[in-house]
């Protein structure tokens, strides 16, 4: 074998075993998350939305709270709350005065407010990317790539706090060049819930004249 070659196949071998290590720790890493937040009982997350297209000049930016019980869910964002019992899904947007009434998707590429925490456990490969400190904090970024070639999505960089095994940010980048950054201010578990935070009390918004629709 020429030397050229020899230094290129040497480089090419050295390199795959370095790469499956990368991958093999950021599933780790990712695991450990998952056991942690699989874990509570409950969780709160007040989190800062912020969306930016800078081809389309699009440039968005506010803030939300989701609490989460095994697959049920409450989420306030952008003036709606939305809440999943277990059974149907309730959009509630007080300046339309309506309710819509639907069933929770089973679409798999869709990230469900309860699946926002775990979403990652399927259909991405996984890369080990940069360390960075905020504030004290070491934040360890795991890159992931859908493994479905026809996701609108490119990359996902998923931040993780070292020490907590807490997600702290999320920066999704899809392939029409629109970038999504969802960045934890406050994360909370196992507070004390109100027995009815998961129940929708249809006859309170028709006493209040919302308009109830059903899909």
């Amino acid at each position: 074998m020429k030397p050229k070659m020899l230094f290129l196949a040497l480089i090419l071998f050295t390199a795959l075993p370095a790469k499956a290590q990368d991958a093999a720790r950021a599933k780790s890493l990712l695991d450990e998350v998952y056991n942690k937040v699989t874990g509570y009982d409950n969780i709160y997350v007040d989190f800062k939305f912020e969306l930016n297209n800078t081809e389309a000049s699009v440039k968005q930016e506010t803030r939300g709270d989701l609490t989460l019980q095994g697959e049920k869910y409450v989420l306030n964002y952008m003036g709606a709350r939305q809440l999943y019992d277990g059974k149907k899904v309730y959009t509630i947007v007080p300046e339309n005065e309506e309710v819509t009434i639907e069933d929770k998707s089973d679409d798999p590429g869709t990230v469900s407010p309860s699946r926002m925490l775990t979403f990652y456990r399927d259909g991405h490969n996984y890369a080990w990317d940069v360390l960075q400190n905020v504030q004290g904090r070491k934040i360890q970024y795991v890159k992931l790539t859908p493994i479905d070639s026809d996701s609108d999505i490119r990359s996902i960089l998923l931040g993780i706090d070292v020490e907590t095994k807490h997600i702290y940010k999320l920066i999704e980048t899809g392939n029409n060049g629109t970038r999504t950054t969802i960045t934890v201010n406050s994360f909370k578990t196992d507070q004390p819930l109100s027995k009815s935070l998961f129940t929708f009390d249809e006859q309170k918004y028709k006493d209040d004249g919302y308009y109830i629709i059903r899909n």
